[in-house]
């Protein structure tokens, strides 16, 4: 998609497509009440007949209007005045995209303009491109008849001339955001005979060149190495070989200690032994889903050039239900020597992020956020509107909460009390990994903590916001937006 910024009335632009708003009450947006007044009032022709009423989402496309050189004029419903704000206004965005009709090319955008509390231009026109972006976005399936590309390819963004500077940079600044969320919708989307921990890390070694980042790519003699017995534990059930991808983008000022992100990459999720119900399991595919956001995050900031020091850590393997696989009553042994017994072989994903979250302390961190699709326990929490969010630092956890705001990926601080880590107690082992089912997103985090004492942690459950199932189903590209602004407010302090 190719974005422009421009300036000029909407009566006077040739154009496929005319995108201007209404308020509930049929009350007409500035650029709206310009195309009525050169129209001799057919716009109000048309709302006066009853056929929109400017109910939030709503749309209606006018076609050869009088006096406006434009093909089509399509309005789009705000909502109510009084109540428009960031989410209405991505809402009407979407809505305006979606309902284009399938012969349009180019598009001009006069919504800019609405006045949104606490949002200037730069919010205003990054937010309507990652939008687009994601209105757009077609799955990459495999398919022998693939999907009918969309004829949509250049939009225009009007704004005032004295916000162009800004809007020019809001336009960079999305559309490195939208190919972040895009390879990590990708990835997500893949089947799982394709997207295995050898295509993750091959993808990782693609970045690297593309982007100038460091890359190491190790293999599962080099993960024995380095002693890391409960990431080897979840992979020995699996003919797929493990992969430990570490990336490192490293623009910031040489003493500045870098953010390691760390990604749970189980590429498929059959429970292992203690083998999860047939119905649905074909959404394992998207266990590597935080994984996959590391990898888009990593692109969103090569794509910025941004000037700071970050390192994604990504173990990545199957979990399967193999003759060699570990058992419920097994003992692992972490890198970090503590000893784990395995009561449930379906809690897996802190299996291998406890042995990253232990090699993370090599990088002597500022800051270190895990990425997971961690516990089902998450989601009857919160549902699939927030992600989960745990810290053993409030600093940390403001700070990403914050970045979710901004960018519309929002989490929830949930508790991390010392009350809970007695749940985790074994007879044989220095832990047992799971807590039982009260407070199981609580737990799987207590066990994290126990390997993140050295450094200021966050974990982010993204169990339910990682993709969507239904109609819908697909890769969401969470919390790649998150994450992003969280590394790009850094960099901007870091200045």
């Amino acid at each position: 998609m190719e974005f422009s910024i421009k300036n000029g009335n909407p009566e006077k632009q040739r154009s496929d497509c005319l995108i201007v708003g209404v308020f509930e009450g049929r009350k007409l947006t500035d650029a709206a009440k310009s195309l009525d007044s050169a129209s001799n009032k057919a716009l109000s022709a048309v709302l006066k007949n009853g056929d929109m009423e400017g109910k939030l989402k709503t749309t209606l496309v006018l076609h050869h209007v009088a006096e406006i050189p434009a093909t089509r004029v399509l309005l789009v419903g705000l909502g109510k005045q009084a109540e428009f704000n960031e989410r209405s206004y991505r809402q009407a965005v979407s809505a305006a995209i979606k309902a284009l009709p399938k012969g349009v090319v180019n598009a001009s955008i006069f919504l800019t303009e609405l006045v949104i509390k606490k949002s200037d231009i730069h919010s205003k026109v990054a937010q309507l491109v990652e939008v687009v972006m994601d209105a757009t976005y077609q799955i990459n399936a495999i398919k022998a008849k693939k999907a009918e590309p969309k004829a949509l390819n250049k939009i225009s963004v009007y704004v005032a001339k004295s916000e162009n500077t800004a809007a020019e940079t809001a336009v960079k600044h999305g559309m490195s955001i939208a190919a972040g969320v895009s390879l990590a919708k990708d990835l997500g989307n893949l089947p799982p005979n394709i997207c295995t921990p050898t295509y993750l890390g091959e993808q990782a070694k693609q970045l690297a060149k593309e982007y100038g980042f460091k890359v190491e790519v190790l293999e599962k003699a080099d993960i024995e190495k380095l002693g890391m017995g409960s990431f080897l534990g979840v992979a020995q059930g699996s003919k797929q070989p493990p992969r430990l991808i570490v990336l490192q983008h490293l623009k910031g000022k040489k003493p500045q200690k870098p953010v390691v992100l760390v990604g749970k990459g189980i590429t498929f999720d059959t429970g292992g032994i203690s083998l999860k119900p047939g119905a649905e399991m074909d959404e394992m595919k998207y266990d590597m889903c935080g994984a996959a956001s590391v990898l888009g995050t990593f692109k969103a900031i090569g794509e910025m050039n941004l000037a700071i020091n970050a390192v994604g850590v990504i173990p990545t393997c199957e979990n399967m239900p193999d003759a060699g696989a570990i058992k419920p009553g097994d003992i692992l042994t972490s890198m970090s020597g503590q000893t784990i017994e395995v009561l449930n072989t379906d809690a897996e994903g802190r299996l291998i992020l406890c042995d990253a979250l232990t090699y993370a302390e090599r990088f002597e961190p500022s800051a270190v956020v895990d990425i997971a699709t961690l516990t089902g326990a998450c989601v009857i929490a919160l549902g699939h509107h927030p992600s989960g969010l745990f810290s053993n630092k409030d600093a940390l956890a403001d700070e990403l909460l914050t970045a979710g705001e901004i960018s519309h990926d929002r989490a929830w601080h949930m508790p991390l009390w010392e009350d809970y880590q007695q749940q985790l107690d074994s007879n044989f082992a220095d832990m047992a990994n799971i807590g039982g089912r009260a407070g199981g997103s609580i737990t799987a985090a207590c066990f994290l903590s126990r390997y993140t004492k050295k450094y200021d942690w966050a974990h982010l459950d993204i169990a339910g916001t990682a993709w969507k199932s239904g109609k819908e189903k697909g890769g969401t590209g969470r919390p790649v937006p998150l994450l992003t602004t969280f590394l790009l407010r850094r960099a901007v302090r870091a200045k």
